[in-house]
């Protein structure tokens, strides 16, 4: 019962923490055998379809199949980038709106009436139920990364359909489909980690080597992650000033939400919106002034800050900095990309590269090495599949999540959006002239520095372009060269610049736009590290929590501390030294950022797939053992490659052994510039293959083990224990997307709640459920 100032008052959920309903002491007990309590009907109230909407997605078929049928049809004929939209929307409208709803419906059933660990176990630091939409923005901005902006730029060099093809099959089947499946099953184990999840539900063996590989990947993936960030605002006062006011933004904000207006998310995100926008603009005016020597940073200054930062966003409330932080940042994110995409449709520019490049048979292309399968899936990587996602989909976002339906959006459609950013960016990359691609992405020891001797290299791979055209590429964008400039950002940075400065400004405006690219993508991927130090101190803290359980507490200050400070001196480590040694640190470890993340994948599909089993929806397991035995033939391929291949530009081991001959013979090779540099790469190569086939070899025991359980379950289904938290009764009212539909508006009047939703006024009857 609410007393004083809250009586007969709807308390907002926003980010305002409710009371548990039942004790934070069973905050970590699991039931071994949960008692179940009856799904509320999928198809309760539900209206078939009608002779509109039948025409509606009819149409959203239609235009998908044109787009599809231009780009697959077209040989040597320019195609417009308008087409890949096309294809792109169709196919996820089509997915959403079918596809999720059936995972969400036949095979999760998602239940509204049971409460989650959000609000069984508020309290007000890292369980906290939070607004679908702010919800929404956490989980897509954590989530949305490097991965989605670069990976499809490099994938490019094989041509723009493979990549195209990929991007919206895989998310569709395997990607979003990890992400919503991984949540759910989070969520009913009151957020459990994936790493714990497995050692809960497949056993020690298999679990203590998801555990080991999961953790060992997180660390590599966000050292990899901090280093693109700081490579990107190095020198940088723009940048640097405009990213660091997002900061006290959403300190604000949160306070806004909590305390000054709770529940009040329209308003608070307009106040953040133009607030961000002043930043922004702000950060030019700033760079031009006598401040720009202050907010001018070293790459080691800038790590020490981002290390400060990120350890403030593992300790610090959720709503008080990480979750209005990245809601804020996804109005930015999702903003940019759509006004992108409004410019493509407007400037209409054709695709230049071709559909399919020679590269993807051969193999031997200059941006990465190796053939289309496996390599093209595992360079695109997270635009597609990403085993990061369910770590966020197992860290944060099932602690927040107010109710169970609302998984299908946030997991799902989350997703969708992310691909949608990777498809920007292979439209960024392909738009350009295919020699300037080629020459900003291949490396200075295949092209040369020079423009004369860069056009030549251009022209040994089947393309043209003149010393004169690279010079003024650069000219146009204020930059004294683009040769080399390797890793993805430039290309995609260039392409945006180009269809902004084709709407809006001409080529005078294309240095401007350019900049600001290089910017937005600095924002775009800090998201992925303040959330990702996060869920790594709630996998850390599970890992322990096995040896002492008093770190199994999350919210112990005592394990929050030492986890937080265990997990950024980890990326910190590997971060501090790659900014100072060129091979060293996390530049020895970044080869194996594309296959740690689809090997991290296959763990979670694995963990899916065995939860599927063991929760009686053996027909339905197909839904995630499909694209768990692609991503396996995929990851294990390429790590066979990558072990035993007798290519340089493929092989760890080869290259080891090429480098140790030059050596033993006293030359000096590329990229190597003394015989101390030649030792640290046979030094980097040896330990790369050795932990490609290290986490090879986890993955495997982590899938013999969860085919053993999967069997098990089978063959005896009363021998199945289930680590699932107890239902208990939901007594919060909210909408399952981002607009309550006619249903939903007739439940929140009558529980007594505006649209925002909230605590039912008076308590649901037991039993009422149907």
């Amino acid at each position: 019962m609410r007393t004083g100032g809250d009586a007969g008052r709807t308390r907002p959920i926003d980010f305002l923490p409710i009371a548990p309903v039942i004790s934070e002491g069973t905050e970590h007990h699991m039931a071994e055998s949960p008692t179940p309590a009856p799904p509320a009907s999928p198809a309760a109230g539900r209206r078939g379809p009608t002779p509109k909407s039948i025409a509606v997605w009819s149409l959203v078929a239609l235009a998908g199949a044109i787009g599809w049928a231009a780009l697959a049809l077209s040989r040597g004929e320019e195609v417009s980038a308008a087409w890949m939209l096309a294809a792109a929307l169709g196919s996820y409208a089509i997915a959403y709106r079918f596809y999720s709803r059936f995972i969400a419906n036949r095979v999760l059933k998602a239940d509204k009436n049971r409460a989650t660990p959000a609000e069984r176990l508020d309290n007000g630091v890292d369980f906290h139920p939070t607004d679908r939409r702010v919800l929404f923005g956490h989980h897509f901005a954590a989530i949305a990364g490097a991965g989605p902006l670069v990976g499809p730029v490099l994938a490019a060099q094989m041509g723009y359909l493979p990549g195209t093809i990929w991007l919206v099959v895989g998310v569709i089947f395997a990607g979003a489909v990890q992400d919503m499946v991984t949540l759910f099953f989070s969520t009913r184990r009151n957020g459990r980690s994936l790493g714990q999840m497995a050692r809960d539900e497949i056993g020690p063996v298999g679990g203590i080597a998801a555990l080991v590989a999961v953790f060992i990947i997180m660390i590599i993936l966000l050292a990899v992650l901090a280093l693109v960030i700081v490579n990107a605002l190095a020198h940088s006062p723009w940048g640097v000033f405009s990213i660091g006011m997002t900061i006290p933004i959403a300190l604000f904000m949160g306070v806004y939400l909590r305390v000054l207006r709770p529940g009040k998310v329209s308003e608070v995100s307009f106040i953040g919106v133009a607030l961000l926008l002043l930043a922004i603009v702000s950060g030019g005016w700033v760079a031009e002034s006598s401040w720009a020597d202050f907010f001018t940073l070293e790459p080691g200054t800038l790590v020490i800050w981002m290390i400060v930062y990120g350890f403030l966003a593992s300790v610090l409330p959720v709503w008080l900095l990480l979750a209005p932080r990245d809601y804020l940042s996804t109005f930015m994110k999702v903003g940019t990309i759509g006004l992108l995409a409004l410019g493509v449709v407007v400037a209409l520019p054709t695709l230049k590269m071709p559909a399919v490049t020679d590269f993807a048979s051969s193999g031997s292309g200059p941006v990465f090495a190796g053939s289309m399968f496996p390599f093209v899936f595992i360079t695109i990587a997270c635009g597609a599949l990403s085993g990061f996602h369910s770590l966020v989909s197992s860290g944060t976002t099932p602690k927040m999540v107010q109710k169970e339906t609302q998984i299908r959006m946030i997991g799902y459609g989350s997703m969708l959006v992310e691909s949608f950013v990777a498809i920007m960016a292979m439209i960024a990359a392909c738009i350009i002239d295919p020699g300037l691609y080629f020459a900003i992405n291949a490396p200075v020891g295949v092209i040369g520095d020079s423009v004369q001797s860069a056009s030549q290299a251009v022209a040994n791979f089947g393309f043209t372009i003149t010393p004169d055209a690279l010079a003024r590429a650069a000219a146009d964008v204020e930059e004294a060269s683009l040769l080399s400039r390797t890793g993805g950002a430039p290309t995609f940075a260039l392409g945006m610049a180009e269809i902004f400065s084709a709407v809006v400004g001409g080529t005078a405006m294309k240095a401007f736009w350019y900049h600001f690219a290089i910017m937005f993508e600095a924002l775009f991927i800090l998201t992925t590290v303040d959330a990702g130090t996060r869920v790594g101190r709630f996998m850390l803290q599970d890992m322990l929590g096995n040896a002492y359980k008093p770190f199994r507490e999350v919210s112990w200050k005592p394990g929050v501390w030492f986890a937080s400070a265990v997990v950024v001196g980890g990326w910190g480590y590997f971060l501090w030294v790659g900014v100072h040694d060129p091979l060293g640190g996390i530049n020895q470890l970044f080869p194996l950022f594309g296959i740690a993340n689809q090997l991290l994948a296959a763990v979670a599909l694995a963990v899916c797939t065995v939860l599927l089993v063991k929760s009686g929806r053996l027909k339905w397991a197909w839904v995630t053992a499909v694209p768990l035995a692609w991503d396996v033939a995929v990851t294990l391929t390429a790590s066979w490659q990558k072990i035993f291949s007798e290519d340089v530009k493929v092989g760890f081991f080869a290259q080891r052994d090429k480098y140790q001959a030059g050596i033993d013979a006293g030359e000096v090779l590329a990229p190597a510039k003394s015989m101390d540099d030649m030792r640290t790469v046979v030094t980097n190569s040896t330990v790369d293959g050795v932990l490609s086939a290290l986490f090879a070899l986890l993955i495997i025991v982590v899938l013999v083990d969860a085919g053993r359980v999967c069997y098990k379950a089978i063959r005896d289904p009363e021998s199945v224990k289930l680590h699932e938290a107890p239902y208990v009764e939901s007594q919060l009212v909210a909408p399952a997307s981002l607009f309550a539909t006619r249903e939903e508006k007739a439940e929140l009047a009558a529980a007594g709640l505006g649209p925002e939703g909230g605590i039912r006024k008076e308590p649901a009857e037991t039993g009422s459920r149907t």
